[in-house]
């Protein structure tokens, strides 16, 4: 089963539901796992697939007349009403979707709902339990990011990039996944390390000085580039990087500042960038000696071994 012109809507056809694994009213956004056919035989496999409602531009919602095809009122009381409205055929699109295939059961359990619980990460506990867990890690499991850092796929979006030279690291700037292209309220970039042959940079525990022009470089070319391409001026973003990563590649978002709501920008996983650059422009090791909080989901592969190190951290 292969995603290709024309074929894009007769393969989610095929798609056959097994259940909603997650949804979340205030994103509009819903996660179904399921089946798609392999193309071998009658083979399927796991599947998941999620829907998010995308964004209206201000110069659509400014013609409601041309935007809606039927409303239904709620309620009304004084100066305050609920309606319920549907839309007429847009020139835009009502959906983003993004589908994991074939997904395995770590990916089930990352998109699953799940309830999560605050833990402190001391360095011993680093080096015990979470060290051992990255390295063991395979490699297919960031495949797609050493497609994209070897521009065999998605070549035509990178916005920067600065290659890798001996000793010394590189990066490239492109579109997260998770932005749909167009809403500049709601743009979302990655910056994706490259590291010189026989290093490897995997999370914010590896960050030493070394790292700090890297650092800077991320900084400055991601909001030159926010601003030559979409207007946004300084300050107009918010960059941080994710303890724990969802991917063990060193990775920096790069998020315009008025989008908020972000699961990923809550308190105990996002940093910002600037904080890191200043915390190694004071420690150049610190990162090897911070105790950090973060929050973990029961379907995490570090909740059990982490939850029960907790009463080895003396001081909450």
């Amino acid at each position: 089963m292969a995603f290709g012109q024309g074929q894009d809507l007769s393969v989610l056809a095929a798609f056959k539901l097994k259940e909603i694994i997650n949804e979340d009213p205030i994103t509009h956004s819903a996660t179904l796992l399921g089946t798609l056919p392999t193309g071998k035989d009658d083979e399927r496999d796991q599947a998941i697939i999620s829907l998010q409602k995308t964004a209206f531009d201000a110069e659509e919602v400014g013609r409601l007349d041309g935007l809606l095809s039927s409303v239904k009122l709620l309620e009304s009381n004084d100066i305050y009403s609920w309606l319920l409205g549907s839309l007429k055929p847009r020139d835009a699109a009502d959906l983003k979707i993004n589908v994991i295939f074939p997904a395995t059961e770590v990916h089930v359990r990352k998109y699953t709902r799940q309830n999560l619980v605050l833990v402190r990460e001391t360095p011993e506990l680093y080096t015990r339990i979470v060290e051992p867990y990255i390295v063991a890690f395979p490699p297919s499991r960031t495949e797609w990011v050493q497609n994209i850092l070897a521009h065999k796929k998605e070549a035509h979006k990178v916005l920067y990039e600065e290659p890798a030279e001996d000793n010394k690291f590189g990066f490239l700037i492109i579109p997260d996944m998770k932005w749909d292209l167009v809403t500049i309220s709601s743009l979302y970039l990655v910056a994706l390390v490259h590291a010189p042959r026989g290093k490897a940079l995997r999370s914010l525990r590896d960050l030493r000085s070394e790292h700090l022009p890297l650092l800077r470089s991320i900084k400055v070319q991601g909001a030159r580039v926010a601003k030559e391409r979409w207007g946004i001026q300084d300050g107009g973003l918010r960059v941080f990087v994710h303890y724990q990563p969802s991917y063990y590649h060193f990775h920096v978002h790069i998020v315009n500042a008025n989008y908020t709501g972000l699961p990923g920008q809550s308190v105990g996983q996002a940093h910002l960038l600037d904080d890191i650059i200043a915390l190694l422009e004071l420690d150049g090791e610190i990162f090897t000696k911070l105790t950090l909080s973060y929050n973990l989901g029961e379907q995490h592969g570090l909740y059990v071994p982490m939850q029960a190190a907790q009463r080895e951290v003396l001081s909450y």
